[in-house]
């Protein structure tokens, strides 16, 4: 297992490499790994165990009766899921996460952590802290996503999405990380639908697309199309 990659990674902000083995024991971690596609967690499942994705990355999801998928989330290489679930331990999930590429996953045992009173300064204290401070971030994540699905239009959605990302990552040219159908689901809406907005916003000039990445215009920019 390389430390430096899991040293990289939120959750364990602030640890030494030396301080790291006698922690991931006490955690009981175990790194498995996923093929595309590949259930990580069921719908219904119990869990002690957080996933910390090392590579690859995850989509959160929601299938009702029909078989229709609404994505929540999707976690990105040194993200975390599950976490709340595993704090409470007996709670039965009420989303079913998948691989979304071959990935590796960290499963750790995060429940011990708030189990204890670890002294103030020691490396247990360092990673609750870290723990509290992501779960806030994935509050902000679930408003984010409320936001993007509340406009009645698609346009609305694929705008405050757009939008979203391109702030995000500081660019107007950018990837996003759903194919198509991922990003109706997400969205929630028809995904020959959202293809045909999308069409049309790029004949406006709004927008260029290639698969998954876009480029979003302004009105000053939009006769300079390139990817």
């Amino acid at each position: 297992m390389k430390y430096s990659v899991i040293l990289d990674n939120p959750v364990f902000r602030g640890i030494a490499e030396e301080e790291l083995p006698e922690l991931l024991e006490f955690l009981d971690t175990k790194e498995k790994s996923f093929g595309r596609d590949d259930t990580v967690f069921h719908l219904g499942d119990r869990t002690e165990q957080m996933g910390l994705v090392l590579s690859g990355g995850v989509n959160i999801f929601r299938t009702d009766l029909w078989g229709r998928r609404s994505i929540l989330d999707h976690v990105n290489p040194g993200e975390v899921f599950g976490e709340t679930y595993a704090c409470l331990g007996d709670m039965p999930l009420m989303v079913d996460v998948a691989a979304s590429e071959e990935s590796d996953i960290l499963f750790l045992k995060i429940g011990r952590i708030t189990r204890i009173q670890p002294e103030s300064g020691s490396p247990r204290f360092r990673l609750m802290q870290n723990l509290f401070h992501i779960m806030a971030e994935k509050n902000l994540n679930l408003s984010r996503k409320i936001n993007h699905i509340t406009p009645k239009s698609i346009r609305g959605r694929i705008v405050s999405y757009l939008s979203y990302e391109a702030v995000r990552q500081k660019s107007p040219s950018f990837e996003i990380p759903f194919n198509r159908q991922q990003m109706a689901d997400y969205l929630l809406v028809d995904r020959s639908a959202l293809s045909a907005e999308l069409s049309r916003m790029q004949k406006e000039g709004l927008l260029t697309f290639r698969r998954n990445r876009f480029r979003l215009y302004t009105e000053l920019d939009a006769d300079h199309k390139s990817m």
